[in-house]
């Protein structure tokens, strides 16, 4: 029998001086792990750097997002108009001390009367202390009518609204926000009990739901029938004796006709109060979805800026990766000599110095990214934010921690590839 001897098939081995990439990573890792004091403060400028890109734009979006609930939960396809307009306008749809009242009852009813109009209420206030047994409150006294309910979308959690007939009889009962019923009865179901109201008592028939003290809150308001607010509190008139109130919430049929309720809400004011152009008008409408455009744009903004601050704080990581990496390439010229005399070529070197780089500045941006959402949630705890993270700055943030240290790696790794082994090995 003829015995037929065949060769081995030889495995595929890395070459004479050269390295496989798992090998280049234990060496980098090594490398990193020699001096773990030293990596940890090289990588801590890329830490800090992605750490606040990471709760920077987490708390921006969460803010963002509870100014758009707020708004929203405040009611839809509102326009609010309130006084002070023209050369005296102030910021919009606020209720300005010291400005004259000029919109009236009676402009209520003509507003109502106006096509496109699905529903408003009046409102007027003041703040006044808010009394039950031996607590007492600082409150926002507001004088609205029962359509308040559904036009500011502020349905009661518990109890009803007061409604036409508590209206039209003036009676004394009040809704509470959530915030006062807290401070006033704490554990106790408040329905049904009294509230002192500066000298009078008000029976309580609603309790409103928490809405986390976000925008225009109603927490620590208090609602009763507008007639009885001005028979019992009192109002402004105008200058031709008229009642006045603070504002009114109208609300259009939909959010793209609320532009042309606006301008056609404004010719019909200006042609009752007598203000033909723009700089003598005594009022003030101001469109919710303007609004939320402006807060919005403003804290996108901030976002942007303060990432761009938190962006620095990565390029300064960088530099301190580069300057680490040029100390180590100095301690270890001798090693550099021998693994070229063994063979190695340039591009080996930069290749195992540019990876001990990038591990450096990835390791840092993944203790970043942890130590950012803990940032994030923690303040969000404290500030009642709640944070939102999205994958797009996570991947962005981490990204560019990777790209910090291909960048500022390079120039190290560059520098060792470039040594001559023979003065290398005759370095001390």
């Amino acid at each position: 029998m003829t015995t037929i001897l065949t060769q081995p098939k030889s495995q595929p081995r890395a070459k004479r001086g050269g390295l496989t990439w798992s090998q280049t990573l234990i060496i980098a890792w090594r490398a990193i792990l020699a001096n773990p004091l030293r990596s940890v403060l090289t990588a801590l400028g890329v830490i800090i750097g992605v750490g606040a890109v990471i709760a920077l734009t987490s708390l921006g979006g969460g803010a963002t997002s509870g100014i758009t609930g707020s708004l929203s939960g405040l009611g839809t396809n509102l326009l609010t108009v309130s006084s002070g307009g023209g050369r005296n306008a102030g910021p919009p749809g606020l209720v300005r001390t010291g400005v004259r009242q000029t919109i009236t009852v009676r402009d209520v009813e003509a507003i109502a009367a106006l096509e496109g109009v699905v529903g408003l209420t009046p409102t007027v206030q003041k703040t006044i202390q808010a009394k039950q047994g031996s607590e007492n409150t600082s409150i926002t006294l507001i004088g609205t009518t029962p359509a308040y309910e559904t036009v500011r979308n502020s349905t009661p959690e518990f109890g009803t609204w007061f409604s036409d007939a508590d209206q039209t009889g003036r009676r004394r009962v009040a809704v509470i926000g959530y915030q006062v019923g807290q401070d006033l009865f704490g554990l106790q179901n408040p329905l049904e009990q009294q509230i002192k109201l500066g000298n009078l008592s008000f029976t309580i028939v609603g309790v409103l739901p928490d809405k986390a003290g976000g925008f225009g809150s109603p927490n620590s308001q208090v609602f009763i029938p507008l007639s009885t607010y001005q028979q019992r509190i009192g109002t402004e008139v105008s200058a031709n004796g008229e009642p006045t109130v603070n504002s009114i919430s109208v609300q259009g049929e939909s959010k793209e006709g609320l532009a042309d309720l606006q301008l056609r809400l404004t010719d019909l004011l200006s042609e009752r109060h007598n203000t033909p152009t723009a700089d003598e008008y005594d009022f003030n409408i101001q469109n919710q979805a303007d609004l939320l455009s402006s807060l919005n744009t403003i804290t996108t903004l901030l976002q942007v800026f303060l990432g761009g601050v938190a962006g620095i704080s990565l390029l300064v990581g960088g530099i301190g990766i580069m300057n680490i990496m040029l100390v180590s390439v100095t301690e270890r010229t001798k090693e550099i000599g021998i693994r070229k005399a063994l063979g190695a070529k340039p591009k080996d070197i930069m290749t195992q110095f540019l990876v001990e780089a990038i591990v450096l500045s990835v390791g840092g941006g993944v203790l970043g990214v942890l130590s950012g959402l803990g940032l994030a949630f923690g303040v969000g705890a404290l500030t009642n934010i709640v944070p939102v993270v999205t994958g797009s700055s996570i991947l962005l943030a981490f990204g560019f921690s990777a790209c910090v240290g291909i960048f500022f790696g390079y120039y190290p790794a560059s520098r060792a590839a470039k040594l001559d082994p023979v003065e290398s090995l005759r370095y001390e």
